[in-house]
């Protein structure tokens, strides 16, 4: 009698001492992925690097050294509870053999056969085999168990869906991402703590940025002799207060000797007051906005969100351009016709909701080409924005649903305390920059650590690099014949 091991049967029901036959035998197989080990490595502390390292991990030690041993182990293990015998067995031991090494990709079939009984105590003992996918001989050996005496079957209990998250990865892609391109002159405006002047030169020595500092030269020079921080390399423009240092920096952006700015140790309506200054800001014909890039631990890809720290209430028009901007972003980095999910308290339209007659609005402004290079659809409620499956009950048939890119909030309010929440509950990272104006603006927050300042300097050289492609191809495509239709 042969048992296969399905896991998507509803039930699970063992096999019982007096019906076990010598010569029975059960199978299941399993192909062995990255995600495997690293979860392994998780659980157990293993941090050998020819199993977890990325150094190894692409070498072809990675490929013939992988920690087999216990993985293989485990689908025994698995097999023989809950298949053959099943629920109610105790494992009394087991003596492997490992033949070869089961690399990354390989599938194991496991099978395990009674080979002697004893009545006294209901002891089974199981010869053990798995063997990949070219039939070679991977683990042999001989288990003992205790095999249940009563029956069991019952419904089978669904698993947990397990997110592995690594740590900073998506930022430290961004970073590298940038740092392909050249290096961006930056104004970094009154540095005068500890972390905005770190994430001014861990960017720089990072190739992202060429720091100019702009404050108060001794206290920025007391905080760099302070923290130990070399800002010997570094331009200074000395300034008398934060006023003055963001009206200085805002000049040199004006007049072209800075490409982007990035906030330091002062509040953001002190940088923007200068920026937006009629005469002698950085505004443009789009309206400023800003968009936070987070890094979710139990969400699968980048999250925009977005406006969270700029305009407090935009109305239709200047969430057109808040719109606009953030799809720029996204594309910027790296992500091909971002899903947009313009939020609202419900997912139809509703009167008295302004939040979802501005979200109807903008979805068929897309649909006219008024928004453009992205996918977007509102009203959509958060849970709907971000889950499939809430989507799916709602019966709610959308492009966007389950799958946003990025998320529009209907006011700075609500999207700030989203953005937190995410923060401190959700355990999430945030980068952030202003668009729509003559430069890009890393607007940081002061609890921001380096590393995310660091990335919002990422963030201004994508958007400068790709805005700068863009012109390049519209300026190779001047004197081209252009149709139009009447």
């Amino acid at each position: 009698m042969s048992i296969d091991s399905n896991a998507g049967e509803m039930f699970i029901e063992n096999r019982t001492f007096a019906e076990i036959e010598v010569g029975e035998r059960a199978r299941l197989a399993r192909t062995l992925t990255r995600e495997d080990i690293e979860l392994f490595a998780v659980m157990s502390g293993d941090v050998n690097p020819a199993h977890v390292d990325d150094e190894y991990a692409h070498s072809d030690m990675f490929h013939t050294i992988i920690a087999h041993g216990m993985w293989g182990a485990s689908l025994i293990s698995t097999l023989l509870g809950t298949k053959l015998p099943g629920p109610g067995t105790i494992y009394l031991g087991q003596t492997l053999h490992f033949c070869c090494p089961v690399t990354v990709g390989d599938t194991v079939t496991v099978l395990v056969e009674a080979s002697e009984k004893e009545l006294e105590h209901h002891r089974i003992w199981f010869d053990c085999l798995c063997v990949n996918q070219r039939q070679e001989v991977v683990i042999e050996g001989r288990a003992e168990v205790i095999a249940p005496t009563e029956k069991v079957r019952r419904l089978r209990v669904a698993l947990p869906e397990v997110h592995l998250h690594e740590q900073a990865a998506l930022f430290r892609a961004l970073i590298k991402q940038a740092g392909a391109f050249a290096c961006l002159r930056m104004a970094v405006v009154h540095p005068v703590d500890r972390d905005s002047l770190l994430g001014a030169i861990e960017a720089a020595q990072a190739g992202l940025i060429v720091p100019t500092l702009v404050g108060p030269e001794e206290r920025i020079r007391a905080v760099a002799d302070a923290y130990d921080l070399d800002i010997s390399g570094c331009e200074l423009v000395g300034t008398e207060h934060r006023h003055a240092a963001a009206e200085a920096a805002v000049a040199l952006a004006r007049r072209g000797q800075v490409d982007a700015l990035m906030k330091g140790s002062l509040h953001t309506d002190e940088l923007m007051h200068a920026v937006v200054a009629p005469e002698s800001g950085l505004t443009t014909d789009r309206r400023m906005s800003h968009v936070f890039v987070l890094d979710v631990p139990t969400y699968p890809r980048a999250l925009l969100v977005t406006d969270a720290a700029l305009n407090i209430d935009p109305d239709l028009a200047a969430k057109r351009d808040i719109v606009q901007n953030a799809i720029d972003l996204a594309i910027a980095i790296g992500i091909h016709e971002p899903k947009v999910a313009v939020l609202s308290a419900v997912e139809t339209v509703n009167p008295s909701l302004r939040s979802s007659v501005d979200a109807a609005a903008l979805a068929k402004m897309a649909e006219r080409g008024q928004i453009q290079h992205g996918v977007v659809d509102g009203p959509l409620a958060f849970d709907n924005a971000v889950a499939a499956a809430a989507a799916r009950v709602k019966g709610i048939v959308s492009p966007v649903g389950g799958h946003a890119d990025i998320l529009v909030v209907p006011d700075l309010e609500s999207g700030n305390m989203l953005v937190k929440q995410l923060d401190y509950l959700a355990d999430s990272q945030a980068a952030g920059v202003v668009l729509g104006g003559r430069v890009p603006i890393a607007l940081t927050s002061r609890a921001d650590s380096a590393l995310e300042r660091v990335a919002s300097c990422a963030l201004a050289v994508l958007t400068v690099r790709s805005s700068a492609a863009e012109a390049a191809t519209q300026t190779r495509a001047v004197g081209r014949p252009v149709v139009t239709q009447r």
